[in-house]
């Protein structure tokens, strides 16, 4: 048993990617492994986004294991069972990750959705109801940042705003862990003004997958 406070914690954004290639294959494996096309530029420790015919890793950050030539090692998947990665079904796309940027000066961050949904049913002849998991709602995260427009991290926030792709996130925690997220970026350019408080722009993460810890 142990607790933790998040204070030290980093946020950074993905700045840059390099050329995407294709995931021609995924095994049933746990770990799974992935067969990349050539050129990839993909080494061990990296990070990369890939979407996949398997709706449970599509529009994930991964991160590599062990690379032997076109073969990634997908460090914490365990795609062995066939029932929700389909054999053959895994093939798609992906993009490594080559530049982090820090989101520094942040305030506040809180986390939103992700709620469990349920079907709730009864029978005639019961006296009570029952229910059955279904889905989760959306995710997000909103955090504050301290307005500074000549940060870089605030930079960076503006273009995924503006061009409206996703973007790779990674929170290092204090005990050196890692989650990494793909979210759409929003940023409100209006700066709070409120007597005797730090003016500050509040950033909305709307997440694409859930978020994978290493």
């Amino acid at each position: 048993m142990s607790v933790a406070l998040p204070n030290g914690s980093t946020i950074a954004i993905a700045s840059a990617y390099g050329t995407g290639f294709t995931v021609s294959a995924i095994s049933n494996a746990n770990p799974g492994i992935a067969t990349f096309s050539g050129s990839h530029g993909v080494i061990t420790g990296d990070f990369f986004e890939i979407t996949s015919g398997w709706s449970r890793m599509t529009n994930k950050i991964l991160k590599a294991g062990t690379v032997a030539t076109n073969d990634v090692t997908l460090v914490g998947q365990d795609t062995s069972s066939t029932s929700i990665y389909p054999a053959s079904g895994g093939a798609g796309t992906g993009r490594e990750i080559t530049t982090w940027t820090q989101i520094a000066q942040v305030l506040t961050s809180q986390s939103q959705g992700g709620e469990q949904q349920f079907l709730t049913y009864q029978f005639l002849e019961s006296d009570a109801e029952k229910r059955i998991p279904t889905t989760k709602s959306a995710g997000g995260w909103n955090i504050t940042i301290a307005d500074d427009s000549t940060q870089a991290g605030y930079t960076e926030l503006v273009k995924a705003n503006d061009d409206r792709l996703p973007r790779a996130l990674k929170v290092t925690l204090p005990s050196g862990a890692v989650l990494v997220y793909n979210a759409y970026v929003s940023i409100n350019k209006t700066p709070t003004l409120t007597v005797n408080e730090i003016m500050a722009n509040e950033v909305t993460f709307s997440f694409l997958a859930e978020p994978e810890r290493y």
